[in-house]
């Protein structure tokens, strides 16, 4: 199982006011507030563990059928896991100038499997979960698609 999630830098600082009364508070444990709080850069945090959760939610999401997103129920560590129902994550997390992605994963192994992909010209979406026909063998695969502002990245397992 695979999940991502981007964020657009630019159009966050836009379209998003994180430091609005009791934004943080709706969306990050007590213990996240502080990791932003005591950040060199505290908006690049909110965003940063904001993608890690989106992606972590999107496996949640596929492996339960639960579609229900309450941020404030995952818990971002600071090695990158992320702890939600009982259940460990594995998270990695590219920051640039321009926007902030991350990959999450149930077994770390998995980090090594996940190939970005082209937008396949069909996708199939069954409950809600998007794949493609892989065209050389005709299997179905598993997408985990992202989208924010200017920027897209598909990613699936090999």
């Amino acid at each position: 199982m695979i999940g991502n999630d981007i964020v657009d830098l630019a159009l966050a600082q836009k379209e998003s006011n994180w430091k609005r009364n009791g934004f943080l508070n709706k969306l990050f444990t007590s213990d996240e507030q502080l990791m932003i709080h005591s950040s060199i850069n505290p908006e690049i945090m909110v965003w940063n563990l904001w993608s890690r959760k989106e992606a972590v939610y999107k496996i949640f999401n596929r492996t339960t059928g639960i579609r229900k997103f309450n941020p404030i129920q995952l818990e971002c560590l600071d090695d990158g896991k992320v702890i939600f129902d009982d259940q460990v994550y594995f998270t990695k997390t590219t920051i640039t100038s321009e926007f902030i992605y991350s990959e999450a994963v149930l077994n770390s192994n998995d980090f090594n499997k996940i190939q970005g992909i082209s937008r396949p010209s069909v996708i199939i979406k069954e409950d809600g979960i998007p794949y493609y026909l892989e065209s050389s063998d005709s299997i179905k695969k598993q997408l985990s698609i992202t989208h924010h502002g200017r920027f897209e990245r598909i990613i699936t397992l090999i």
